[in-house]
């Protein structure tokens, strides 16, 4: 079923309390239908509101970039799917992806590997004390996620049309650092606008500061939206 221009949009609470959260959300109304929820929001009591937020008909993505022991891992993705997620994301580590596989069984919730954070580049992996850069393990961490049934990719948009080639549209490719036109990068080293990292084979963005931080939230949101769907045609 195809997926509309607004709900490709996922809005990142990147916030520090419920109460800011809670604020934004009925600020943007109808016109966001998917939020992420990360450590920053989590860490300030916001498991629960992120429940609530998938009973009240909302798509939510939990943020939690799991990597841990297998069992860990395994039982976390459990009670990540029984909270109602839509999407939840694990480091591409194969151990890691396979526990969270396990973890997941026959329910709804989609897994997505983060590859290597859109904050991180060539001279970053250099300093952690990888041999190879950005471009090369993106590429090795999807071939390793596809084969492990993983349901998709958490990706710069810089990637995504190599990722397309890797694995096609057999997974969904998820781009955070999202910048609109005219936005700062902020901590991002790797961004694009909205409308070129659709065209690029981003299937959903992730937008954060850009709406959260704009005086009108929704004419920030509906921007975005209609940057998405013009790519799209």
């Amino acid at each position: 079923m195809a997926v509309s221009a607004r709900d490709r949009l996922i809005v990142a609470l990147d916030l520090p309390g419920v109460a800011a959260a809670e604020k934004t959300v009925a600020e943007l109304g109808e016109e966001v239908t998917f939020y992420k929820v990360g450590y920053e929001l989590v860490l300030a009591g916001g498991l629960d509101f992120a429940a609530s937020l998938a009973r009240s008909g909302k798509k939510l993505f939990l943020d939690l970039k799991l990597h841990d022991i297998a069992n860990t891992v395994a039982h976390a993705t459990e009670r990540a799917a029984a909270l109602g997620a839509t999407f939840l994301t694990v480091h591409a580590f194969p151990a890691t992806m396979k526990a969270a596989v396990e973890g997941r069984a026959k329910s709804k919730l989609k897994l997505l590997a983060v590859t290597v954070l859109t904050s991180w580049n060539d001279a970053d992996l250099q300093e952690s004390g990888y041999e190879i850069g950005v471009r090369d393990l993106v590429r090795r961490r999807a071939e390793q996620a596809a084969v492990l049934g993983i349901d998709g990719l958490i990706a710069s948009a810089a990637e995504a049309a190599e990722l397309r080639r890797v694995v096609g549209r057999s997974m969904l490719i998820v781009t955070p650092g999202v910048r609109p036109a005219g936005s700062e990068a902020g901590d991002q080293k790797r961004v694009m606008t909205p409308a070129a990292a659709i065209q690029a084979g981003a299937d959903y963005i992730v937008v954060g500061r850009p709406i959260i931080g704009a005086k009108d939230r929704k004419a920030a949101a509906r921007a975005v939206v209609a940057e998405i769907e013009s790519a799209l045609k």
